[in-house]
C-alpha cells in the first residue's frame, strides 16, 4: 500500500503564516473583496472601491505575493490567491476580514497547490466540523485555522496537481468564453430580427464585413422594404399592437402561510425566487393542496403562460420564464397569456427580453410593475409565419447555450472529482503523464 503524504498544519511556521488583519496606508482607491464578490475561485465583482479612510471596517486585510484566502464561515467554498501569475493585483485590491488569510513560503509550499486543497470537499468539509459557533454565523477563529492539517505532497508533486487541475480548469474557462459569445450572438440576433424580421439574416451578413449601420440604398438591395412606427422602423407588412391586445396580463395571488396548505400538496406553487433567467422553463416550484386553491382564491395558470416579477430592486424582463405545466403563481409576479391565435408564445417570449421593466415602473423607491402600462406596451405583430420562424431560430441558439452550459457543468464535475480524488490518494499521482 502507497504511504500517505506526510500533512502539516497551517499553524506549522516552516510552511505557512496566518495573516492577521490591518493594512499597509494607501493613496488614491483600492477595489474592496468582500466573500460576496468570490464565486468558487474568481472574482465576480469587488464590492466597492475604496479610500483608505473610507474604507468599510470589515475592509482591512492586506493582499501578499504567494497567500491564499478562502472564506472563513461554514458551508461557503470562496476561494483567492495571490501568485506570480496575478502578482499585479497586489496593489489592486484589499480583502475583507471574513476571508482568512495563509502565507506560504514557496521554497516548500505552491500557493496554487494550497488554493486546490481550499477549494476541495475533504477541505470544506472539515473545516465546517471544526466552525465556532461563537458568532452570528459560524466560522474559523485563527486558533481553530492553525489546527488545521492537510496534506502537503513534495514540491514537484504539488505542482503536477496544479498542473492536472488547472488544464480541467482552463476547459472550463473555453467553455464559458463559448457560453458568453453565444450569448452575444443571440442578443445581436434579437435586435435584427425583431427590426428587420428574417432579412435580419441577411443584415448580420452584411454588417460583419463592415463598421456601422445599413444605409437606406443597402436595404433596399435586400428587398427590404421598412416603415417608421412608434416602436421605430420595421418591415412594411408588420403591424404594431398594444400588448394587451393580443395577451392577457394578471397578478398572482396571495401565498398560502400555514404548514396546512402544503401537506399532500399537488398544485404547482410558484414563487419570485423559483425564477431563473437563464433558462425558458421554471422547472421548481412548491407544492399547495386544494384547501389553499379554495381558502386563496387561487387561479391555475395554463401551461406556456409567461411570467416574470412586477416589483423588486431591479425588475426586468429577462427575468422571466414560462409555466411546464398548469401552476398557481405568487402575488408579486404577474402572468401573460398569449392569444395564439394572434400571436406565438415565443416571439412574444424573446421579444420581452429586449424591453426593460423599469420602463413601465412607477416611481416609488422600490420598483412597481403598472400593469397597465404593459398593457399599453407596443410591440411588433409579424405575419404568425415569421413570428414561428424567429422563434425557432432564437430557440436553437438558446439550444446551443444549454449544451455548452452542460459540457461546462461536466468539465466542473470532473475537476471536483479529480480534486477529491487526488486530495484523498485515491489516484498515484506519479503515474500520470502530462
Amino acid at each position: 500500500m502507497k504511504s500517505p503524504w506526510p500533512t502539516k498544519k497551517l499553524g506549522e511556521k516552516k510552511y505557512f503564516e496566518i495573516l492577521g488583519s490591518g493594512i499597509e496606508k494607501f493613496e488614491g482607491e483600492k477595489e474592496y473583496l468582500s466573500t460576496s464578490s468570490i464565486e468558487g475561485n474568481k472574482i465576480i465583482a469587488p464590492e466597492c472601491k475604496t479610500t483608505y479612510q473610507k474604507r468599510p471596517s470589515r475592509a482591512n486585510m492586506q493582499p501578499r505575493l504567494n497567500s491564499v484566502w478562502f472564506a472563513r464561515m461554514i458551508n461557503t467554498i470562496k476561494v483567492y490567491s495571490f501568485t506570480e501569475a496575478n502578482k499585479d493585483e497586489i496593489d489592486k485590491y484589499i480583502l475583507s476580514t471574513g476571508f482568512a488569510g495563509i502565507l506560504c513560503n514557496p521554497e516548500k509550499v505552491d500557493p496554487r497547490y494550497l488554493e486546490k486543497i481550499f477549494l476541495s470537499k475533504w477541505f470544506n468539509d472539515l473545516k465546517d466540523s471544526l466552525a465556532s459557533d461563537k458568532a452570528i454565523q459560524k466560522s474559523l477563529n485563527n486558533d481553530d485555522i492553525a489546527n488545521l492539517e492537510i496534506p502537503l505532497p513534495p514540491l514537484h508533486i504539488q505542482q503536477k496537481i496544479v498542473k492536472i487541475l488547472d488544464t480541467i480548469q482552463e476547459a472550463v474557462e473555453i467553455q464559458e468564453r463559448i457560453i458568453e459569445k453565444t450569448k452575444e450572438l443571440k442578443k445581436s440576433l434579437m435586435h435584427l430580427l425583431f427590426h428587420y424580421g428574417l432579412a435580419g439574416l441577411r443584415v448580420k451578413e452584411l454588417m460583419s464585413s463592415r463598421v456601422g449601420e445599413l444605409t437606406s440604398s443597402e436595404i433596399e438591395k435586400l428587398g427590404l422594404k421598412l416603415k417608421k412606427t412608434e416602436i421605430g422602423e420595421i418591415p412594411e407588412d408588420w403591424e404594431v399592437v398594444r400588448l394587451g391586445e393580443v395577451c392577457e396580463i394578471l397578478s398572482g395571488g396571495n401565498a398560502p402561510q400555514e404548514l396546512k396548505y402544503f401537506e399532500n400538496g399537488k398544485y404547482p406553487f410558484v414563487r419570485v425566487q423559483h425564477l431563473d433567467g437563464e433558462k425558458p422553463y421554471i422547472e421548481k416550484w412548491d407544492l399547495i393542496n386544494e384547501e389553499a386553491i379554495k381558502e386563496y382564491n387561487l387561479k391555475l395558470f395554463p401551461a406556456e403562460t409567461i411570467i416574470f416579477p412586477k416589483s423588486g430592486a431591479s425588475i426586468n424582463l429577462e427575468k422571466r420564464a414560462k409555466l411546464k405545466i398548469p401552476s398557481c403563481i405568487v402575488n408579486h409576479l404577474c402572468a401573460l397569456i398569449v392569444n395564439q391565435n394572434k400571436i406565438i408564445v415565443d416571439f412574444v417570449f424573446y421579444y420581452l427580453v429586449t424591453k426593460k421593466l423599469s420602463e413601465s415602473s412607477g416611481g416609488s423607491t422600490l420598483p412597481y410593475l403598472n400593469l397597465s402600462k404593459i398593457k399599453n406596451l407596443k410591440i411588433p405583430l409579424p405575419p404568425l409565419p415569421e413570428q414561428q420562424d424567429i422563434a425557432e431560430i432564437l430557440q436553437t441558439i438558446d439550444q446551443k447555450i444549454e449544451i455548452e452550459k452542460k459540457k461546462k457543468e461536466l468539465y466542473e464535475e470532473l475537476f471536483k472529482t479529480m480534486l477529491n480524488k487526488i486530495m484523498s490518494q485515491e489516484i498515484d499521482i506519479e503515474k500520470i503523464e502530462i
